[in-house]
């Protein structure tokens, strides 16, 4: 069985991160050995140098945090992120054009990423912000990202109305069943919640507090 640690992507994406906000997030992923450094596209060169010969990855997230860059947008920032050294990839969904019914076209948007990154050997995990979301459409948006090729489906950006919730993974996991992977991000701060949302069906969390999770 995976241990908690290594479930966690530690994140942090706060726009005013220093340097040395970076440095020690990157410390105390290598000291508490978690699945990944999670950072915004500008950091992941500096960190992949960082954590060479370590087993922890380096990831970052495409078309953050609002989706609605252009696919070629998206298809150049996973390109820079592969030549920086990255890992994996978590794409943001167009909510709206989702939203707006368009499924076709965020399919396509999706699959140009995600092959990208398959092109390289690199996994894909697709964002669908399930707090602008109705129910139904959780269910639709993970069915979508399946069909899109994803290893994920992840509820969050964290910089929405709010993060992830146990009934979202509930529902984003009934849709996928075991085709794929669950991520719950955003609204994890204690072990009691990192533990639920892998008891709903996550098998990975991004949180901004890693530390705390594996410290209690």
């Amino acid at each position: 069985m995976t241990t908690l640690n290594r479930t966690i992507d530690h994140t942090l994406l706060a726009p005013e991160a220093t340097q040395a906000d970076i440095d020690r997030i990157i410390r105390e992923a290598k000291e508490h050995h978690f699945r990944s450094v999670m950072l915004n596209p500008y950091w992941v060169a500096y960190a992949h140098q960082q954590l060479a010969d370590t087993d922890v990855n380096t990831d970052t997230v495409i078309g953050f945090p609002l989706g609605a860059n252009t696919t070629a947008i998206k298809v150049a920032e996973t390109k820079q992120a592969i030549h920086d050294g990255v890992d994996e990839i978590d794409v943001v969904m167009n909510i709206g054009e989702f939203k707006s019914g368009h499924f076709a076209t965020v399919t396509s948007d999706l699959k140009a990423v995600i092959q990208t990154a398959h092109n390289h050997d690199k996994l894909a995990k697709v964002i669908i912000e399930t707090a602008l979301l109705s129910d139904a459409e959780i269910t639709q948006a993970s069915e979508l990202v399946v069909d899109a090729g994803a290893e994920f489906v992840k509820t969050s950006t964290g910089f929405s109305t709010r993060g992830a919730s146990v009934h979202d993974v509930t529902l984003m996991k009934q849709a996928v069943g075991d085709r794929i992977q669950v991520k719950a991000s955003g609204g994890v701060h204690t072990k009691a919640e990192a533990e639920a949302m892998l008891a709903a069906g996550a098998t990975r969390l991004g949180t901004s507090s890693g530390i705390a999770v594996v410290s209690e």
